[in-house]
């Protein structure tokens, strides 16, 4: 009997839930798989009381989500943002399920995060943040069970400190506990760069199978994040013209080209880590928004729904590659596609990142470290090979990229789960 299917106020997890009936019922997949498939197998939230610099205690909510651990351990990252909540997070849970099912690596999906503002807190105080997140959510964790990640907002030190955290309550060091954690303390060389890296490969494959060239591409990089900054690092270093660029700063522009060693060196030297003030020694201009210049790529990598039913209709690019997760509603998705423009599905594209944690995990676990030349040709390598893998399936069945993506990733997960039976 066909049950009641799941709807959400949340657009992104909505989004996620609809794309994937979508792809069920095309699949005409079983409605128990469906039924199972639909939720997620666990949603905690917790609350964190931190003692801020002032004397005051604030109490944040935190929440980790796992969707799915039929095919290994669960794994996402942890992200900080005054946005966070349950349903976002339970929606990226769902996204990471299909993104490791399609990379062919023996995860599920998982996903985090605390509702704060990261940008108005203290080192002090987003340690003892990240320290009681951890410590609140150390019974769900472990190598074999849940793996997080750096996410939005987050990076290394976070990982170190919750990996700290939780290998002192439990008396033994569990560096396989979370990956994204520094060279220096169990991490891996690569693995910083590995989404960004992964996203630009997906674009040049992109091109290769359109027959283009990079030296006659241009591209937008909305974002300049760590996905996005190493997006446009590895697209220039293949000879793609990146011609604009933004974070919440703003947005730069520049017909001959971004300098994207120069905005390298602008994050690096703000605190915040952003590029204000790029245009005054970039030699470019500051535009009120990069996503609508003309260009022929347009790779977003900020945050999800910013191609939506008032925008989509505004992007000149005609080939789009999601670095970010969910940035392009169902809306805009028609809307492009009325435009004819090609979209490389999210999980695909950056899935470079759990790839690459997956690695790391991988060395954890031996005790036994790659040189950071061995990490990006094995990286490069399954992403060249997962993209061909959709292209091919999407150009066979004559649908797009996202559809064939979600149908192969679904597949492998609703098999194992029949394998393994019910009582998961």
């Amino acid at each position: 009997m066909k049950q009641e299917r799941r709807k959400s106020s949340n657009v992104l997890l909505d989004t996620a839930l609809q794309e994937f009936y979508g792809a069920a019922d095309e699949m005409r997949l079983n409605e128990k798989l469906i039924s199972i498939l639909s939720h997620s197998e666990r949603r905690v939230q917790v609350s964190i009381p931190v003692e801020m610099d002032d004397g005051s205690v604030n109490v944040f909510e935190g929440y980790r989500v796992q969707h799915s651990t039929a095919l290994g351990p669960s794994k996402g990252g942890v992200r900080y943002d005054p946005e966070v909540d349950m349903d976002e997070c339970e929606a990226l849970a769902i996204l990471m399920t299909w993104k490791c099912s399609l990379a062919g690596i023996p995860y599920g999906g998982g996903k985090g995060g605390i509702a704060c503002d990261p940008m108005n807190m203290s080192k002090k105080e987003k340690e003892k943040l990240s320290r009681t997140y951890g410590a609140r959510i150390s019974p769900i964790l472990g190598k074999w069970s849940d793996i997080p990640a750096p996410d939005m907002n987050t990076s290394s030190q976070e990982m170190v400190w919750i990996v700290d955290t939780i290998s002192k309550m439990r008396g033994d060091l569990e560096p396989a506990l979370l990956t994204g954690k520094p060279v220096t303390f169990w991490g891996s060389y690569g693995r910083h760069e590995a989404t960004g890296r992964g996203v630009a490969t997906c674009g040049l494959e992109l091109m290769k199978v359109l027959g283009k060239s990079p030296d006659k591409i241009t591209a937008i990089v909305q974002g300049f994040g760590n996905v996005g900054s190493y997006t446009a690092k590895t697209l220039t270093e293949a000879g793609v013209k990146v011609v604009a660029i933004s974070d919440i700063s703003g947005s730069y522009y520049s017909a001959n080209g971004i300098d994207i060693r120069k905005a390298f060196e602008v994050v690096h030297a703000n605190p915040k880590r952003l590029l204000t003030g790029f245009e005054k020694v970039g030699n470019c201009e500051k535009i009120d928004e990069d996503m609508f210049v003309d260009a022929d790529f347009l790779f977003p990598c900020a945050r999800d729904g910013m191609i939506n039913r008032k925008t989509a209709d505004k992007v000149k690019a005609r080939y789009i590659v999601e670095g970010a997760n969910g940035p392009v509603t169902p809306e805009g998705d028609e809307i492009l596609a009325s435009k004819g423009v090609t979209i490389v599905p999210d999980f695909l594209a950056n899935s470079g990142g759990v790839i690459g944690s997956y690695f790391e995990w991988a060395q954890n676990l031996q005790g036994a470290f790659w040189t950071e030349e061995e990490y990006n040709n094995k990286l490069v390598h399954i992403m060249k090979g997962n993209f061909r893998r959709v292209w091919d399936y999407a150009e066979a069945k004559k649908i797009k990229m996202r559809r064939a993506a979600s149908m192969a990733a679904i597949q492998r997960v609703a098999d194992v789960i029949e394998l393994r039976g019910t009582f998961l």
